[in-house]
């Protein structure tokens, strides 16, 4: 069964679990390639973590070119250009598994794989991707992307490097100054944003870099860190470099758009990029608490620790849920639109672009679980946990910058909302049929009668409804006092988000659950069961402080009065939870099994 849902329609349409893909689905090919991504990872990666946090950038490169050698830089890569051509599905797989030892490899690999390598494939011509995607699939060469500049960060399409025209017409001359740039250090090719002229948009460009001959071209020292402290980041200095106009990508002005897109995968892969981090952090946590002894007693046994993790489990396992079902969604899009006749690049470019909000929403999540879970991490290990000698210390820098690149987790949260907002004044979402709907009953008398939900998850399923129907009222009504100057109101917008971004999650982990145990049993997904009314738990206690947050903002007297009631309402159980029952069953299976094992 295909879930041929638009991007952000999870807000107003229901979802069947059997329509969903879940980590649980994984065929056979996808199977051994997690299985040789993670002995590639145990083998090379995780042995020699000391060497990644002493700046050995040398090792980086050197981990890079092997999996290149492994074919793990080609997996998304059709194989017309020396790749592998698995869907995205796959893709998300490798990237899960490859980054979890350390955010040096991570950083490397998904600067490298993504907006290293992607804006050639979805907007190179023809003689480009033959000429460069074959180099990049195969470890040959490093791609780096240079948009960052010390005045434009988060505004991207500010950037003053210049590319100028030169007489004879034959290239474009490079002058400015990017920061930031990831693989800087070891690359042979960057994709360069730069204005021609005054024009309202930057335009980009691929440039050959070989550091013996440097073309105008000179490289800042390697930034000093908090995290990342392998990944190579350099300023780089353009003086006059010069680019064959033939190497100017896409078309003049379309600089901006490329950036917007690249960022869109950019950001699910980095969500999905700390699954395995985190699973490895909580493997590493229970390993030590059932170890440490204090007051006679294995420290894994204390409910505080109990508690700890539980909740870190619950974070990574609604991410995973979260990441493949949406990269299913997107899969589904993309082979919807090669049977219409699109290229394989163009129907993944159009694919991604379709559920970019929910890219955003994960993007957040992911980033903010897996520092969650490294911090947890750390308070598990005590004061050893401080200290370099214990995984715990590189896990919690490694994890701080993910809130950063790809847009700030700020920068997303506002995106999220004025994309779904965008779509719905362009008639592509329905959404304010639904709110109006929803402001209306506010109106009516209330059912009082007690509902029968005895079979597992019509509770929930109900409460994430109507979780739904309190986003909309809050949206809603918030469009209608504001209108355009809505996008001003950034703090309303960010509350809005946060509730936005609970309902997907807790829906995914639910619908995630649910299928897992048509698959299986009930007996046997206790657990799962556990976690997924546990994150359902904490995101109706979200939801109803961020409603309540945003309805005082903007709303007062009786017109507050009653959406207080009815936030009030969409956020109440019949059935009330034991979150402390339900973190005691997580915490219990993990303990038993000493990893993660979900």
């Amino acid at each position: 069964m295909e879930n041929n849902i638009k991007g952000g329609e999870f807000l107003i349409k229901e979802t069947e679990s059997g329509s969903i893909f879940i980590p649980e689905d994984f065929n056979e090919e996808q199977l051994m390639m997690k299985e040789a991504i993670q002995d590639f990872i145990d083998r090379e990666v995780w042995p020699f973590k000391d060497r990644l946090e002493k700046k050995d950038y040398k090792f980086t490169e050197e981990i890079m070119t092997k999996a290149g050698e492994m074919g793990f830089l080609g997996v998304s890569v059709p194989t017309e250009y020396g790749g592998m051509g698995m869907g995205f599905v796959s893709s998300m797989l490798v990237c899960d598994y490859i980054s979890g030892a350390s955010g040096s490899i991570s950083t490397a690999y998904g600067a490298h794989t993504g907006i290293g390598t992607m804006p050639i494939l979805f907007y190179g011509t023809e003689t480009q991707k033959q000429q460069y995607i074959p180099k990049l699939a195969s470890g040959e060469w490093f791609g780096a992307y240079c948009l960052t500049e010390p005045g434009a960060g988060s505004d991207a399409n500010s950037g003053k490097t210049k590319a100028v025209l030169s007489e004879d017409g034959k290239y474009y001359s490079i002058t400015g100054q990017k920061m930031w740039i990831s693989n800087a250090g070891f690359c042979s090719l960057m994709i360069v944003f730069a204005r021609i002229e005054n024009d309202k948009n930057i335009t980009a460009f691929i440039l050959e870099y070989d550091g013996n001959q440097p073309n105008g071209v000179t490289l800042g020292e390697e930034e000093n860190k908090l995290g990342i402290r392998s990944s190579s980041t350099r300023q780089v200095f353009f003086n006059e470099t010069k680019i064959p106009v033939e190497n100017m990508l896409a078309k003049r002005g379309d600089g901006f758009k490329i950036a917007l897109n690249s960022l869109n995968v950019g950001r699910i892969k980095l969500s999905v990029a700390c699954l395995e981090a985190g699973r490895r952090t909580i493997t590493e946590s229970i390993k030590y608490a059932n170890e440490r002894i204090q007051f006679n007693t294995p420290i894994a046994q204390f409910g505080a620790i109990k508690y700890k993790i539980a909740e870190m489990a619950t974070k990574i396992y609604s991410s995973e849920s979260a990441n493949y079902r949406a990269a299913r969604d997107i899969q589904n899009k993309i082979n919807a639109l090669q049977t219409e006749g699109l290229s394989h690049q163009e129907a993944e470019l159009k694919g991604i672009e379709e559920f970019a909000i929910e890219c955003a929403l994960l993007k957040v999540f992911g980033s903010e679980a897996i520092q969650y879970v490294a911090d947890e991490g750390i308070q598990i290990f005590g004061g050893m946990g401080f200290s370099e000698d214990t995984p715990m210390e590189s896990a919690w820098r490694d994890a701080r910058i993910a809130r950063i690149y790809e847009g700030t987790n700020e920068i997303n949260r506002l995106l999220s909302v004025s994309m779904l907002l965008k779509r719905a004044m362009q008639g592509e979402i329905d959404l304010m049929g639904p709110a109006m709907e929803v402001g209306n009953s506010l109106l009516g008398i209330p059912s009082f009668e007690t509902p029968d939900y005895e079979v597992l998850f019509s509770e929930e399923k109900d409460i994430i409804a109507k979780l739904k129907k309190a986003f909309l009222m809050v949206t809603g009504k918030a469009v209608q006092t504001y209108g355009m100057e809505l996008a001003s109101q950034q703090q309303l917008v960010m509350s809005a988000a946060e509730m936005m971004i609970e309902i997907y999650m807790a829906e995914s982990a639910i619908l995630r659950t649910e299928k897992l145990i048509s698959k299986t049993s009930k007996e046997t997904c206790l657990p799962q069961i556990a976690m997924a009314q546990l994150n359902l738990f904490n995101a109706v206690e979200k939801v109803n402080s961020k409603g309540r947050e945003a309805i005082f903002s903007f709303a007062e007297g009786d017109e507050q009065r009653v959406m207080l009631m009815g936030l009030k309402r969409f956020t109440k159980y019949t059935n009330n939870p034991n979150p402390i029952k339900l973190r005691k069953v997580i915490s219990e299976k993990i303990t038993s099994e000493n990893k993660y094992c979900f």
